[in-house]
């Protein structure tokens, strides 16, 4: 089966899928970052407006600019962030369409290892912000197959589906990010691991959120209904429910942060 391209453009259906890791895993990375109010942000890759939106809530930032390539996810976002300071448009994180020095803190939330070019899109969150200012990510942690969909992944292997890891997957360790924040120029540097947990009521909601987006979406839409039924039997004896059919899922992020040197 040819794999598709992994894509998200449905922001209603990424927030069912990733937005709800996403702020679970960046309150956590809030905490580890300890920003100041009245600050500059701008969140490359900010999808649907998840982690955008926490920091309008908990950082009482000055201004926050969000961009990312799926206009789809930037109307979701929009809409979520309607009246408050906050802007977004579609752009490139290599090729970020801001000038030198323009903000004070940047962020990629769970982005990182989507970039084709992961060092070219640290470089230039370096560039976009003022010297002294911080340059942080936060990725779920691949080196340890400790993502969301790990345990979905290995349910389509063992029906003969291959995985499709994100394109800079290599670069979600802690080494790894430390060595492109290092080569970055960035001074400072701190990394943790972060560990949340979902809890879902029941399989068909695990089943269906992690279903109606991305590649997986895709590639259910292609399989016969003994095999989707292969899947959700192995998924079940990885991810076995408690006594009240729920799932509790965990996961494990590594973050990092550095300031561009003064």
């Amino acid at each position: 089966m040819t794999q598709p391209p992994i894509t998200f453009d449905d922001g209603a259906a990424y927030e069912r899928l990733m937005g709800i890791w996403s702020r679970s895993t960046g309150n956590v990375f809030l905490d580890f970052l300890s920003p100041p109010p009245d600050q500059r942000w701008l969140d490359v890759g900010c999808g649907n407006g998840a982690f955008t939106d926490l920091v309008a809530r908990r950082c009482a930032p000055s201004d926050i600019q969000g961009i990312d390539p799926a206009e789809g996810q930037l109307a979701f976002a929009r809409d979520r962030l309607a009246g408050r300071n906050a802007a977004f448009q579609q752009g490139d994180a290599m090729a970020l369409p801001f000038p030198d020095d323009q903000f004070d803190i940047a962020v990629m939330a769970l982005v990182i290892h989507f970039v084709p070019q992961p060092a070219r899109g640290v470089a230039e969150m370096a560039r976009v912000v003022r010297p002294g200012g911080v340059v942080a990510s936060y990725v779920w942690s691949y080196d340890q197959a400790a993502s969301p969909l790990d345990p979905f992944e290995a349910a389509f292997e063992s029906a003969g589906i291959p995985a499709q890891a994100p394109p800079s997957v290599e670069v979600t360790s802690l080494a790894a990010l430390r060595d492109l924040w290092a080569g970055a120029g960035l001074e400072g540097i701190e990394t943790r691991t972060i560990a949340v947990e979902r809890i879902f009521p029941n399989f068909e909601e695990l089943w269906s959120s992690a279903t109606a987006t991305g590649r997986l979406k895709s590639t259910v839409a292609k399989m016969d209904a003994d095999a989707v039924a292969h899947v959700q039997a192995a998924l079940r004896v990885r991810l076995p429910a408690d006594r009240e059919g729920r799932i509790t899922c965990t996961a494990l992020a590594n973050a990092i942060k550095g300031r561009v040197r003064a």
